[in-house]
């Protein structure tokens, strides 16, 4: 079994490394943007250049740390090819950056520390840099923000900044997430002023139907802020039907395109969750004018769905404006609880919607499993709850899709895809959600790891019935969401497109967004393109919609970006919290990767990465061919294992929770 094992993964690792080898074998010189990792190697996927193959554009080039010079994350560079091999043949070609020819940000935001130094936030920002100039009060231990300075002859290669502005001691939650919002540049909350302005907003006219009648829920999380979806359901013209009614705020009515409110809209892309701070995309007044809340006739946009009350399937589906009342308010923990045990407060009436509600959900599933063939990839998220007004963090808590939650998105699925549908019937410009199918040497490097790691045999996961094969197939303990994750990270990113393309992890070829208006703008501007298409108006072009595609792909992924940033340094400030009050804090985690520093270490439990440093082992161990070693292999540790841990300490300085181990 061994002979076998280490065959498979040669050629594993031969043909991932042929074809990269293949993909870059004819490039001389090429630009693209580079995206550094925390480990100070970098990516540039390029985008064009001279002497690129004609399949040059869209390859990936490996850059060693000592080939970066002086570019930062994001920057675009020109590259030039190596010859030169890495000791991991899944990485290549080979580069390094001869010329930064456009910085993505002038600033960043780090901690001063002694010596005049700036600890950048960032990871992907690699050493330390140098202040010049005043300070500006900023002392050891305070965010700030700076502007990177051009190298000199009296840099000596240091990096060289000046400080802007100083934002507030590290380690105080407030000043913390004002530090976040600066280095991802989150635009400020609005102004009571602007909140008062959006307040006075009045509805534009458009016909609209009375589905008031209609019974009608909002099913939402227990802290929800805003509505911006309910779902109703009546009986059918004909004996055996039924009416689904989906009905999404019509924020479009409010928001004028071209408008101030969509200008501010368009700049933020995004509502801002951060664990204890929410930056809305729309002002806080209007939003609550516009939710659609319980007991209040409210203005929608609804996808009305005609079903076969018995098998689900789906008769006539038709787009209206409409005028709504949502009988009652409901969450998901309270409909958990009514679908596990029976209970509830509701009264019969909202019983009897929620019911046929969750029966039409599971029969769409079950087909749309079948039909789609979706990945089926839901894992627990690990957030930190914080009190908001207070600034004071509450706990932790894990985050895991129930059935309640699948009844929602069941609907929200339905709808978005119905009006993909229609946009491409009626040849109108709108946004799509794409989710390109997986490249396949990222998908042999993930064989590599599943096959080295946990001895796990991988079909081809570039068909979706061997990728749920796979993950059904997966043990359920510790390792499985460390494998789940390392499959997430060999999948490219979702993103927006003006043209219908394949989302791999839905299986649909038509997807669009438009069930979130209040606090996405590629929503809004599909609920604005469809009212000018209602009313006979000019809506936006093809190329606009293209130009505003890549903007709101960018703004979410640095939206996303800034909550995981968030949600790691908060969580670290929970845990020093927790040993300063004497705690013990015991977990188990898997090894994700051996160093010759330590381990790192992945613990599912609290959803970060912890580091056990070799100082810690005892004496005599080292790295031996990727296996951290105590002499004559009496101990090993090695990538996979399962390991007890301690905390020791927080390192905020690096960002790291430091353990120990268990015996």
């Amino acid at each position: 079994m061994k002979k076998e094992r280490k065959k498979r993964l040669r050629r594993l690792s031969r043909r991932a490394a042929e074809r990269r080898e293949q993909r870059g074998h004819n490039l001389v010189e090429g630009t693209g943007v580079i995206r550094l990792s925390s480990h100070g190697y970098g990516f540039v996927k390029l985008s064009g250049g001279e002497g690129l193959s004609h399949t040059g554009d869209g390859e990936e080039v490996f850059i060693p740390a000592r080939y970066i010079g002086d570019a930062l994350d994001g920057d675009t560079v020109r590259v030039k090819f190596s010859p030169e091999k890495t000791d991991d043949p899944e990485r290549g070609p080979v580069g390094n950056v001869v010329e930064v020819l456009e910085r993505k940000r002038s600033g960043l935001v780090g901690e001063v520390i002694t010596g005049r130094r700036l600890r950048p936030m960032s990871r992907r920002v690699p050493g330390d840099i140098q202040l010049v100039g005043s300070l500006r009060g900023a002392q050891n231990g305070d965010w700030v923000e700076i502007k990177l300075l051009p190298p000199s002859e009296k840099s000596r290669g240091d990096r060289l900044g000046m400080v802007v502005e100083k934002i507030g001691q590290a380690g105080l939650i407030a000043a913390d997430l004002d530090a976040v919002c600066a280095e991802y540049d989150l635009p400020p909350a609005y102004s009571e002023e602007e909140n008062e302005a959006a307040s006075g907003l009045i509805p534009r006219e458009i016909e609209r139907r009375d589905l008031r009648k209609m019974h009608t829920v909002t099913i939402d999380p227990e802290d929800a802020k805003d509505f911006d979806d309910a779902v109703g359901v009546m009986p059918g013209a004909n004996p055996g039907e039924l009416v689904i009614g989906v009905h999404i705020s019509d924020v479009a009515s409010y928001i004028v395109p071209g408008g101030e409110f969509d200008r501010q809209a368009a700049l933020r892309g995004f509502t801002a969750y951060l664990p204890g701070r929410t930056l809305p995309m729309l002002p806080k007044a209007l939003t609550a004018k516009i939710s659609l809340q319980e007991g209040v006739d409210s203005l929608a946009h609804t996808v009305l769905f005609t079903v076969n009350e018995s098998t689900g399937a789906v008769l006539k589906v038709e787009r209206c404006h409409s005028v709504i009342h949502v009988d009652r308010r409901l969450n998901y923990k309270e409909v958990q609880r009514f679908f596990d045990k029976g209970e509830s407060n509701w009264g019969k009436g909202v019983e009897a919607t929620v019911s046929q509600e969750l029966k039409i959900a599971q029969l769409w599933r079950k087909e749309r499993k079948q039909r789609e063939k979706f990945l089926e990839l839901a894992m627990p998220e690990i957030r930190v709850l914080c009190d908001e007004e207070n600034n004071k963090i509450i706990g932790l808590a894990s985050k895991v899709q129930r059935e309640s939650e699948q009844l929602i998105e069941e609907y929200m699925l339905a709808a978005n895809s119905a009006v993909a549908a229609e946009l491409t019937q009626r040849k109108l410009p709108g946004l799509f959600r794409v989710h390109p199918a997986p490249e396949p040497e990222k998908l042999d490097e993930f064989m590599v790891l599943a096959a080295d790691t946990f001895n796990l045999k991988v079909g081809d996961l570039t068909n979706r019935d061997e990728c749920n094969k796979f993950i059904s197939s997966l043990p359920d303990n510790e390792l499985r969401p460390i494998i789940l994750n390392a499959f997430l990270r060999s999948l490219p990113r979702a993103s927006y497109q003006a043209e219908p393309a394949l989302h791999f992890g839905l299986g649909k070829t038509l997807y669009s967004h438009f069930t979130s208006p209040i606090r996405r703008y590629t929503d809004l501007l599909v609920h604005q393109q469809l009212w000018s298409f209602d009313v006979n108006e000019k809506w936006k072009s093809q190329n606009k919609l293209s130009e505003l595609a890549a903007i709101c792909s960018e703004q979410e992924e640095n939206n996303d970006n800034a909550y995981y940033a968030a949600n790691d340094r908060l969580k670290l400030r929970y845990l020093d919290e927790q040993l300063g009050k004497g705690r013990s804090m015991s977990y188990t985690g898997i090894v994700r990767k051996v160093t010759s520093a330590g381990l790192l270490v992945d613990i599912s439990e609290l959803g970060i990465y912890g580091f056990v440093p070799l100082s810690s082992l005892g004496s005599g161990f080292r790295r031996r061919n990727g296996v951290l070693a105590s002499r004559h292999y009496r101990t090993a540790y090695q990538m996979g294992d399962l390991v007890h841990l301690e905390l020791s300490r927080v390192d905020f300085s690096k960002g790291s929770a430091i353990f120990d181990l268990l015996k």
